[in-house]
């Protein structure tokens, strides 16, 4: 099993597909999750995946250094679940909003560290990971500018990663369309 980047709107059905490839792999499964409950609607939300999971599969933490966690947690005889890419995106934008206009997300140096260490990550990964990503390009513009940096640098991650994966699947109303691999 190759490398999977799943890409999906909010509620789309893509974080239940990879748990289904995963459960499907045979292996140990290990889920790295990147939200963090910094509210009471966050903490409902963290609570009901978890309630989806399989209570066997291990559960690690990693809402900023995921290149480490990842790189700690993958092996030939374990399939990984990194849910998600977009709320990690979100953790390491901390400070954006003090970035000159028109600037990227490149000026942020946890961010520009963080991203680069994933991406040098990927091909070295020694055994399947499954990566699950919000698209969060087919909507509206956003109104504000740290809401369209926020866009921009969640279509680059994606961009980056699908390029980097075997295998890239989108996930609308439950159903996952291939689009490579």
């Amino acid at each position: 099993m190759p490398t999977h980047l799943i890409l999906g709107g909010a509620r789309s059905g893509k974080s239940r597909h990879a748990e289904q490839l995963a459960a499907a792999s045979g292996l140990a499964v290990h889920v790295i999750v990147t939200a963090e409950a910094l509210d009471d609607e966050m903490a409902a939300r963290i609570a009901r995946h978890q309630a989806d999971r399989p209570a066997g599969w291990a559960v690690h933490e990693a809402p900023r250094n995921l290149a480490t966690t990842l790189a700690a947690v993958a092996a030939p005889d374990r399939c990984v679940v990194v849910d998600c890419l977009t709320l990690w995106l979100a953790n390491l934008l901390d400070g954006a909003e003090t970035l000159a206009p028109g600037a990227d997300a490149g000026a942020l140096p946890a961010f520009a560290r963080e991203r680069a260490a994933l991406l040098a990550l990927i091909p070295q990964l020694p055994g399947p990971v499954i990566f699950v990503a919000n698209e969060v390009g087919l909507g509206l513009v956003p109104e504000s500018p740290l809401g369209r940096l926020f866009r921009d640098e969640a279509g680059r991650v994606n961009q980056a990663v699908a390029a980097l994966c075997g295998r890239v699947s989108f996930v609308a109303a439950g159903l996952p369309l291939q689009l490579k691999g």
